[in-house]
């Protein structure tokens, strides 16, 4: 008798679900603190080999609009021409182009993220995928966080400003952390 899986059996696909997700980002200000903010509406799909993880894949959606770091009149600089332009870029994406695992329940992710219209490729750190659960309403879950840094110069996100005593008023090394849980279509 066999136990291998069949192809079609191991690849399942999960949507992100947007409610239980976020997308946290953290650059200097100032040169002296950092400043961290949110993107509040995420989408996608991940197509997730359970046979062969390397194989899998996922492409996210972020609602640039959704922008929010605590602060209205930041918010609204930021969603302007000078940073995201939201108007003209409304959303920023990630497509995989290549996974590999780094240990047990840890994965390197490759792929193209596109800011204000640039796409370059980036590395994540990704913890999990989760073992699947059951939620109390039958969908099965599974959840994972990912990290990574980009120079925010690379996307075409140049305005800045300079202080008085020398340096700058926003950093070019953007922390992205995302926290993402899916459920299975």
């Amino acid at each position: 008798m066999s136990t291998a899986v069949s192809p079609e059996v191991a690849v399942s696909t999960w949507n992100i679900d947007p409610a239980h997700s976020a997308a946290h980002f953290k650059v200097k200000h100032m040169m002296i603190s950092h400043v961290k903010g949110e993107f509040t509406h995420i989408s996608g799909t991940l197509k997730l080999n359970s046979a062969d993880i390397t194989s899998s894949q996922i492409e996210a959606s972020i609602d640039a609009s959704t922008i929010q770091t605590r602060e209205a009149e930041r918010d609204a600089h930021l969603k302007s021409a000078d940073f995201l332009d939201v108007g003209e870029f409304p959303t920023l994406t990630f497509r995989s182009t290549h996974v590999s695992k780094r240990g047990m329940s840890e994965l390197e992710v490759e792929g193209e993220l596109t800011i204000h219209g640039v796409t370059r490729k980036v590395a994540f750190d990704v913890e999990g995928p989760s073992e699947p659960i059951k939620d109390p309403w039958g969908n099965t879950r599974i959840g994972l966080s990912a990290t990574t840094h980009v120079n925010r110069r690379d996307f075409g996100l140049t305005w800045n400003g300079t202080l008085e005593a020398g340096g700058i008023l926003v950093g070019e090394q953007v922390a992205i952390t995302l926290d993402v849980e899916f459920v299975k279509a």
